[in-house]
């Protein structure tokens, strides 16, 4: 069974699909899509035909599509995070630093963690209706979702932030390969490095040796 439904009322070709990704390849570009993801398949079936009496998110609707990523600096304790957003034909960069002793015991991943509550964030405030998420580290969808067990301080707090902004907006969560070239992951992977000061702002025209981050050993994740 999947965990959503995603219904397109006016696509490419009308249907109920089972990922945001099938979905998304009938409505992006698509004048006049609608479309809204449901937690079980009657609702969106009554939904593409009509007779759920719910609003359809069209083109007016404000799509944002964000790569988020962390980064850690063994050095000074710090770690770095970075989004990159696409949203109404723009595009967006966010990036910060953290340093509270809690949240730095997961190196790396606080990086992702934080990254992933500012986009949601900076989405909200802006009204967006659905809020695509990609990221490499696959917590950042499995502690919202209740699929991992969330038993840190940080992991808990994120959960619960979760909690309480789904209802602002329709979030969806997309698991990319790291470091495989992907530009958006990339980008975010980079703005999180150079938060983190593990890599230099790049020099105008001066080509720089990327240097990868730290990532968390397995046995440092919290599963069920």
């Amino acid at each position: 069974m999947a965990d959503k439904y995603y219904a397109v009322r006016n696509g490419r070709h009308p249907g109920v699909y089972t990922s945001w990704d099938a979905c998304s390849a009938e409505v992006k570009g698509f004048s006049g899509a609608e479309y809204k993801s449901f937690r079980t398949r009657a609702e969106a079936q009554a939904f593409v035909r009509g007779e759920d009496g719910l609003p359809a998110l069209s083109e007016d609707d404000l799509l944002a599509e964000a790569w988020v990523d962390g980064s850690f600096n063994a050095a000074t304790a710090v770690f770095g995070w970075g989004a990159y957003i696409s949203c109404g034909g723009e595009t967006f960069e966010l990036s910060g630093t953290g340093w509270e002793p809690e949240m730095a015991s997961m190196r790396n991943v606080a990086g992702e963690i934080t990254a992933s509550e500012e986009t949601i964030r900076w989405a909200a405030e802006r009204g967006i209706g659905t809020l695509v998420i990609y990221h490499d580290y696959e917590g950042i969808a499995k502690w919202c979702t209740g699929e991992w067990k969330a038993n840190k301080e940080g992991t808990i707090a994120y959960r619960a932030f979760y909690e309480n902004m789904k209802d602002r907006l329709n979030i969806q969560f997309v698991k990319v390969k790291g470091h495989s070239g992907n530009a958006g992951n990339e980008r975010a992977d980079k703005l999180a490095r150079i938060a983190a000061g593990v890599e230099e702002i790049p020099a105008p025209k001066a080509d720089q040796e990327e240097t990868a981050p730290a990532e968390v050993p397995d046995g440092d994740r919290e599963e069920n």
